[in-house]
């Protein structure tokens, strides 16, 4: 038994199992040929087989630097072999390197060198190659390919975070696993791995290509978000038709999520339905069904895209956000604590949201390049004013409108970073550049319900409330699972302001059902409430207010509302006054009941 310094090479091929159960002559046949025509470049850069498995081998080289070059030339190699065969037939190895003490025992190797080069080999992506930084440091000065930072990764079974870096060939089919996406968020973050499985079509075959539309519209629309990655068609198209467990389906294709449907037509009605599957424990995390008439067919399929996309989100962001810890508590990385805070903020109280914003601001410290992180921030900041859970100050103004601009300079691609700018320019009454940041939004990622609902803001508050109520009723039909956006108490102010009061009660009763303690929310139901001469309920709702926030006066509110329309702000301090909220400190102004006794 010996004990060396060696440079280990671990290989698999993606996808084999699914492979061999479509094909298992044709698969082993070709893992034979593959592994003989790359045979040569383990012998020319010094390397030798240790092992060969099933769907992989281990190769151990004396030097990092050949270990490394070796490994790239070989999947360059099986990149052209790919290129001439059919895409069900191309067969993709992962490619896993690190540098560290092994024990040689009659020819075979042990210890961490291979653990973690084994876990490495899980890291890359099909057609690619992954490099600890240990092994990338040793050997970069001399290497003739340029490599790219994946960022620390947590490796199954490896105590201590392994920073990766990264190879892919250009314009192999192993780039096409995961859509490019509108985010600059860096993969290491980007944890969750979602699957659209092919919607199942339920009814004749002619109806065939709509399920398939139907899925890969979807996949693109949920590419379009930032905070996960997903899957390729040509991933998981290749389980179309065939009866295999979600368990099993996500570990050929590595998917933290699954989502999975069906598609029925009868006559000129088509229904759908979805679901979102961790497929692990096999936990249904969230389930809807759509009922439309076919009517303008690319038309129905765009909005039942829309409205999936926009269930199904933030659904995925929650699930990450209550998922386990991926470091141990004494080692956070910037995303658990991210995480950690989102999970906080989705409780919606105000001790939640003190610890979300402590723990986003540690994230932000330890990582100031985390876009997402400055967006929630300045998010949760200005809800917080809006609840009564924060004093508004100039200051918090001025670095929410900090925070959000910083996140669309790190960010330029995300139609969140780019609504939360909209919705501060919208808030500081800078009414153009909030409508050109919204449509930005909007023109990065049509499938975002917050974007559109963020556009329904400007036009609010430059007075257009018809529009207004459009979109935020759109956005609430579609997203109503997003603690981010408060459609209910935005169409309770847009219904006051056109004078429909009684709808406006409607939605601030709903709000209210969230959030009990909603401080805009109770302000606006109490002029709604006096609008409508129902005097007693206005003053009870008023006093609710006030016992709530006992230092709440018309003044202090109305200094939060740039409303254009000098008639909006009046109408709504009319309400206001009338129900017996007093104007400022110095003024309380008496019940409408006792002024008439």
């Amino acid at each position: 038994m010996e004990r060396r310094l060696a440079a280990i090479v671990c290989a698999d091929v993606a996808g084999y199992s699914r492979m061999m159960g479509a094909d298992e002559a044709g698969t082993h046949a070709a893992f034979k040929a593959h592994r003989s025509a790359i045979y040569p470049i383990i012998l020319n850069h010094g390397g030798r087989v240790v092992k060969n498995t099933g769907d992989g081998f281990l190769l151990e080289f004396p030097s990092i630097v050949e270990a490394i070059e070796s490994a790239i030339a070989m999947q360059v190699l099986m990149a052209e072999r790919n290129n001439h065969l059919p895409a069900d037939r191309a067969m993709h190895f992962r490619l896993g390197v690190h540098m560290g003490d092994v024990i040689v025992d009659e020819n075979e190797v042990f210890g961490d060198g291979v653990n973690v080069a084994v876990r490495l080999e899980a890291v890359a992506a099909p057609g690619g190659v992954a490099v600890s930084a240990k092994a990338y440091d040793e050997a970069n000065k001399h290497l003739s390919a340029r490599l790219a930072d994946a960022g620390a990764h947590r490796l199954k079974n490896i105590e201590e975070l392994v920073n990766v870096w990264a190879w892919e060939p250009g314009g192999s089919e192993a780039r096409s696993r995961e859509p490019k996406t509108t985010s600059n968020l860096p993969a290491q973050y980007r944890t969750a791995i979602v699957g659209v499985l092919p919607f199942a079509n339920l009814s004749d075959a002619t109806d065939e290509y709509f399920s398939d539309g139907l899925t890969e519209d979807l996949i693109h629309a949920l590419s379009l978000q930032s905070f996960y990655r997903v899957l390729s068609r040509n991933s998981t198209f290749s389980f179309k038709g065939k009866s295999l467990s979600t368990r099993l389906i996500a570990r050929e294709i590595d998917a933290t999520y699954l989502i999975q449907g069906s598609v029925r037509r009868a006559g000129t009605k088509i229904r759908v339905t979805a679901e979102l599957i961790a497929p692990e424990n096999g936990e249904q995390l969230w389930t809807g069904r759509y009922d439309r008439d076919i009517g303008d067919l690319f038309a129905m399929q765009d909005e039942i895209t829309a409205h999936l996309c926009a269930a199904l989100a933030p659904e995925i962001y929650r699930a990450e956000a209550f998922a386990p810890a991926r470091s141990p508590s004494t080692d956070l990385t910037a995303w658990d604590r991210f995480l950690r805070g989102l999970s906080r903020y989705y409780q919606q109280t105000k001790a939640d949201f003190e610890a979300s914003i402590a723990l986003f601001r540690e994230a932000i410290a330890l990582d100031p390049s985390l876009s997402i992180a400055h967006a929630y921030l300045a998010t949760i900041m200005v809800q917080s004013v809006q609840y009564g859970w924060i004093r508004s100050t100039g200051e918090l103004w001025i670095e929410a409108m900090s925070l959000a601009e910083t996140s669309v300079r790190l960010d330029p691609r995300s139609s969140f970073a780019f609504s939360i700018l909209a919705y501060m320019h919208a808030m500081q009454g800078h009414y153009e550049a909030a409508l050109d940041a919204a449509n930005k939004a909007v023109e990065l990622n049509p499938y975002d319900m917050g974007a559109r609902g963020v556009l329904g803001i400007c036009h609010l508050v430059v007075g257009e409330h018809r529009e207004a109520i459009e979109l935020f009723s759109t956005a609430a039909q579609r997203g109503n699972s997003d603690p981010r956006y408060q459609w209910t108490a935005l169409n309770a102010f847009s219904h006051y302001l056109l004078g429909q009061y009684d709808a406006s009660l409607s939605w601030a009763r709903e709000a209210l059902y969230l959030n009990p303690n909603h401080l805009q929310v109770l302000a606006v139901r109490a002029a709604a409430l006096a609008q409508l001469e129902r005097t007693v309920e206005a003053e009870k709702a008023a006093g609710v207010l006030l016992s709530s926030f006992p230092g709440f006066t018309v003044e202090r509110h109305l200094r939060n509302f740039h409303w254009k329309t000098p008639a909006d702000i009046a109408h709504y301090r009319e309400g206001l006054l009338k129900a017996g909220v007093p104007f400022s400190k110095l003024t309380l102004v008496e019940p409408t009941s006792k002024r008439m006794a």
